[in-house]
């Protein structure tokens, strides 16, 4: 598997998040789905990548600086047939390790609650993140799982 940072343009990666999206929107209700579409991914506080392997797109994540110190995580998604193959433990390691060498303290994320979001959760979990009250922007949910990593060097 390799990681590229990714500009948003091509229609396999457009396709794949769109697929986020509607994820999103079939388990939460609108007021509570957070993730972002193709103009906020380009937002200059925010790096976004995609895992392939050769030229099969497997999945993405971003990154995005909430504050100085403080990183979030955002859409991370794995193509559905690409599941269970370690995509996103792939991408989540990658993007701890880009938020240690951005000196962050913290790096946080938003997920939804329901069962569907469960085995998002562990893997969150996998890698020391825990529960937390929301931070950021975000206001109390309760379509929404709030979850954070202290970061060490």
């Amino acid at each position: 598997m390799e990681i590229r940072r990714d500009d948003l343009a091509g229609q396999a990666v457009q396709d794949l998040l769109s697929r986020h999206l509607q994820t999103c929107a079939l388990h939460s209700p609108p007021e509570s789905v957070f993730a972002l579409d193709l103009d906020g991914l380009r937002a200059p506080e925010l790096t976004f990548w995609t895992v392939w392997q050769q030229d099969i797109l497997l999945g993405c994540g971003a990154l995005k600086e909430i504050a100085p110190g403080h990183g979030e995580i955002k859409s991370m998604h794995t193509c559905q047939r690409q599941r269970g193959k370690g995509v996103g433990s792939f991408m989540v390691e990658f993007i701890i390790n880009e938020a240690v060498n951005r000196h962050y303290q913290r790096l946080s994320l938003e997920t939804g609650a329901m069962a569907a979001f469960a085995p998002a959760h562990k893997l969150y979990q996998k890698f020391g993140f825990d529960e937390c009250p929301p931070f950021g922007d975000y206001r109390l949910d309760p379509h929404s799982l709030f979850m954070t990593l202290t970061l060490s060097r």
